[in-house]
């Protein structure tokens, strides 16, 4: 009997997965079936997969209770990649706060809290929980970004407010995906908050492959080594105007991997889940 997986997504017309087709292939090329499926599919039956893989169901930010509710589910009944545990640790961004690795200098205003700002050039206001820049605004105008941190603290969700990095533009972001703990390959990735920017939430990010410096690896090594039991990852990061690198966030939930990016990093992947099993 063959081993097969869920490649686990969502429905929406007007959002384009296009990573399904390589990572399926990849997978049959080391003896693994992959079955595409929505997460909130009610006739899937989970227990059928030796594998779940999380892929882009892409909605869960509006969905967040009831997407983790089925990951509980599913990782009652077969295995799950990445954990439940791992999804809801990540699927809110408040876990920065608890990580010994630099991160963006980032304030916090909680539901009930009042927004009292600190004074930056330029603000980036955005939710704990979001995807694709969504409710996220860029502004200069300090009483602007304290409305919107107070809209969304007075609407039951935890603001983030950080400055923003005018290195994003020229230096970019840089991507680094892991697989199975191994590192895969880096892109350099081109900012969301411009003009220039893709469409946010699309799997058609835009980016080139990048070599990562010494010390983005022991950076990433080390927010990775935070987070077990990792199928896959991508760990963002940026350079501070002083050139150090800092964490922007780790994606375990629904990143997407640039996977024609680089050749063999499908099957990077693909390995990664065969062993897993």
């Amino acid at each position: 009997m063959g081993v097969s997986a869920a490649y686990v997504t969502f429905a929406d017309p007007d959002k384009l997965d296009d990573e399904q087709g390589i990572v399926v292939a990849a997978w049959a090329e080391v003896g693994i079936t992959g079955h595409i499926v929505r997460w909130d599919d009610p006739e899937v039956d989970w227990a059928g997969f030796d594998a779940v893989v999380v892929r882009t169901p892409w909605d869960y930010v509006t969905r967040r209770t009831e997407f983790l509710d089925w990951a509980r589910h599913v990782e009652s009944v077969t295995r799950l990649f990445n954990p439940a545990a791992v999804l809801e640790r990540n699927t809110d961004k408040v876990y920065l706060k608890d990580l010994k690795a630099p991160i963006i200098p980032t304030s916090w205003v909680a539901p009930g809290e009042a927004a009292n700002l600190p004074l930056l050039d330029e603000y980036v206001v955005k939710p704990s929980i979001s995807a694709g820049a969504r409710d996220t605004i860029r502004t200069a105008d300090r009483e602007q970004a304290e409305e919107h941190a107070a809209k969304l603290a007075a609407n039951g969700r935890t603001a983030m407010i950080q400055p923003y990095l005018d290195m994003v533009e020229g230096e970019g972001e840089t991507s680094m995906l892991y697989f199975g703990g191994r590192f895969s390959h880096a892109v350099r990735r081109n900012p969301m908050l411009t003009e220039s920017a893709s469409k946010p939430g699309q799997g058609n990010d835009h980016g080139e492959l990048r070599t990562p410096e010494p010390d983005q690896f022991a950076l990433a090594e080390q927010v990775l080594g935070e987070f077990p039991e990792l199928l896959y990852a991508r760990v963002d990061l940026v350079r501070l105007a002083d050139g150090s690198p800092v964490l922007i966030e780790i994606e375990l939930t629904e990143p997407y991997l640039f996977l024609s990016y680089a050749p063999g990093a499908a099957a990077n992947l693909a390995t990664a889940l065969a062993k897993a099993i």
